[in-house]
């Protein structure tokens, strides 16, 4: 549209006297008068922008990782067709590196009295709340040579949620939990166990089993078969301190931790267990408390999405004192945090004893990766170098986690992509013997 007005200016400025195109001054004035009209006219007749209408619709929440789809609806109350430019603006984090510019910009044509729909498609980079920002359209005139621009505030807010990479291990993890259920095996009797049915002795049974009383009912032997105890209470805690803004791979330790307790909410929950949250450095971050079974996932990934980690040093008697306060009741305390010595002796050791006392405790940490591969390293100088260091990290953290062992704790240390299932693990082991 806009060629074609070009064109037939251009036609029009051919029709002029010979006289006037010559290089004269009142040829150029002419000519430039001409074409200042014709500048005029084409901006007199772009639609106005002001009064266009703008509304939002489409998806409010995406996992990292995945797209989103927002769509933007433009109203043209007008007589005049709307031939306009539209940039749809984000923050720069709703956008891969480099598709900001084709993604948010838009041709569109609205007749008279019509609607139109846009659908600007994001690929968020980071966790938590994407809001838009500015709406800017660009409105021609029929020749393409003016335009009018403005800006509206359409607001919308498109929450991006953790990814939840590990879910690929919970159809094994459920069907170890049916084994623990008694569906596929028998299991034993633990201290935290309930009655579940009789069957007939066979050789090898625990004698402590045997139910006499039954057994004298029907002449022959019954023992009891036993099933993890449900309804138990489960406390995950998220130290959102200095030490989970470290970054192991591409991504903050935090995100790894919080994969991994998307894993163990998602089984316990399944399991019958009540599982709560808690995030805490400083104060609380955040916390979700007595959802039922159905809720409890989707309010932990709602309430992880817009977690950060801050730069400062995680209060520990602060997040024991909320622990305590949180699980008045024995529960299964997991905490999520770093292994480092220093803020473990200083902070935590000594207050482990309040938590032990009177809860099960187990300590998840993520290891890096790039530690193993250090200690490997070889035939230079500076590989022997960091092959000592690599090995005295290792050092630090094994002994670390031997003094938590001392104490009580069960300690989980794994790399990003083993955390989340070796700690269902270790909670599928804690529920077989009894331990919760």
């Amino acid at each position: 549209m806009a060629l074609t007005g070009r064109a037939a200016l251009l036609a029009a400025l051919g029709s002029l006297p010979v006289g006037i195109l010559e290089p004269s001054w009142t040829g150029i004035l002419a000519v430039n008068g001409t074409l200042a009209l014709a500048c005029a006219v084409d901006c007199a007749l772009a639609a106005p922008v002001r009064a266009l209408r703008l509304t939002r619709s489409g998806d409010t929440s995406v996992r990292l990782g995945e797209s989103a789809d927002v769509h933007l609806t433009v109203t043209n109350p007008g007589r005049r067709t709307l031939r306009a430019r539209v940039r749809d603006a984000w923050p720069p984090s709703s956008w891969q590196p480099g598709t900001e510019g084709p993604a948010s910009r838009h041709d569109l044509t609205v007749p008279a009295g019509e609607r139109r729909r846009l659908t600007t498609r994001l690929h968020p980079t980071r966790r938590g709340d994407r809001r838009a920002d500015r709406v800017t359209i660009r409105s021609y005139g029929p020749l393409g040579l003016m335009s009018r621009q403005g800006s509206h505030t359409v607001p919308w807010t498109v929450r991006v949620l953790p990814p939840f990479a590990s879910r690929k291990h919970l159809p094994s993890r459920l069907a170890r939990l049916r084994e623990l259920d008694g569906r596929t095996s028998v299991l034993t009797r633990g201290e935290g166990t309930e009655f579940d049915s009789l069957r007939d002795y066979v050789p090898g049974d625990d004698t402590r089993s045997i139910d006499w009383r039954a057994t004298a009912r029907q002449n022959k032997v019954a023992v009891r078969t036993w099933r993890p105890e449900r309804d138990r209470h489960i406390l995950i805690c998220l130290d959102t301190g200095r030490t989970a803004a470290g970054r192991v791979g591409d991504a903050p330790r935090l995100d790894a931790a919080m994969d991994a307790a998307l894993l163990l909410t998602a089984l316990a929950t399944r399991a019958g267990d009540r599982v709560d949250l808690l995030a805490h450095d400083r104060r609380a971050r955040a916390q979700v408390q007595g959802r039922s079974a159905a809720d409890t996932l989707p309010a932990f990934v709602s309430a992880m999405a817009t977690l950060e980690a801050e730069l400062v040093e995680t209060h520990s008697r602060t997040l024991v004192s909320t622990i305590l306060r949180s699980a008045p009741r024995r529960s299964l305390v997991v905490l999520l945090t770093s292994l480092d010595a220093a803020p473990i002796e200083e902070g935590l050791l000594p207050l482990l004893p309040r938590l032990t006392q009177r809860h099960t405790v187990v300590l998840a940490s993520v290891a890096d990766p790039h530690v193993a591969e250090m200690t490997r390293a070889r035939g230079t100088v500076d590989a022997v170098y960091e092959a000592a260091a690599g090995t005295q990290s290792q050092t630090q953290r094994r002994r670390t986690a031997d003094q938590l062992t001392r104490h009580g704790v069960h300690v989980v240390d794994a790399t990003p992509e083993a955390l989340p299932p070796a700690l269902a693990d270790a909670y599928l082991s804690l529920k077989a013997a009894g331990r919760l």
